[in-house]
């Protein structure tokens, strides 16, 4: 076999040369985002980040999904892998419609996020925290204080697993008034359109 590229060619003039396996954690774990557009709305899914821990990952949804203005008045991350999910199922059903009936006795367990999924294709929203000793028994809590239908998919994360944006932290947002130019509206790209039409009806 013969190639173009003199490095592929190397390799075949090498022989079998062994290749080493990949590392088990050969990229950086994924962050699932959540943000609140405004006061008073909840916290919606925007999507995920790679970072090797919570602040890194906080800052790259940042910069990923509220650059360049306010975007949203909060924010939060959590790691994909404390996020349980249920089944997904059809569109018009509801997962706690498969979830048995059990009477639940006041516990002291910890404390649980449930994001409910209205439809497919869209993104998970946040339906607010239950107490419960297991993610099974959280489900059953939520279902008794959530319950929607349709809602063809659920998460349910500890709440020791997020890292919320503070107030304080929300001047992040903020743009420096001499800096207004790094906003879109600086361009105002329709008024030099306008012109250089202008200039060529002239000419």
């Amino acid at each position: 076999m013969q190639s173009l590229d003199p490095r592929i060619q190397r390799m075949f003039e090498q022989g079998d040369v062994p290749i080493a396996p990949k590392q088990m954690l050969d990229q950086l774990p994924t962050y699932e985002v959540f943000m609140q557009i405004k006061e008073g709305k909840p916290y919606e899914h925007a999507g995920i980040v790679h970072a090797s821990d919570e602040d890194l990952a906080f800052v790259f949804a940042k910069e990923q999904y509220s650059r360049r203005g306010n975007t949203c008045t909060g924010m939060f991350v959590l790691p994909s892998a404390s996020v349980y999910v249920s089944e997904v199922l059809g569109g018009s059903e509801s997962v706690y419609d498969t979830l048995k009936n059990v009477p639940l006795q006041p516990v002291e367990g910890e404390s649980f996020e449930i994001f409910h999924l209205k439809k497919r294709g869209k993104q998970h929203i946040h339906k607010g925290k239950v107490l419960a000793k297991s993610v099974s028994e959280a489900l059953l809590e939520a279902k008794e204080m959530y319950y929607e239908s349709p809602c063809p998919n659920v998460w349910v994360t500890p709440s020791s697993s997020i890292l919320f944006l503070s107030e304080k932290d929300k001047m992040i947002w903020n743009t420096l008034h001499e800096k207004k130019y790094r906003d879109a509206i600086a361009y105002k790209a329709g008024d030099k359109l306008a012109r250089y039409k202008a200039e060529q009806l002239v000419g």
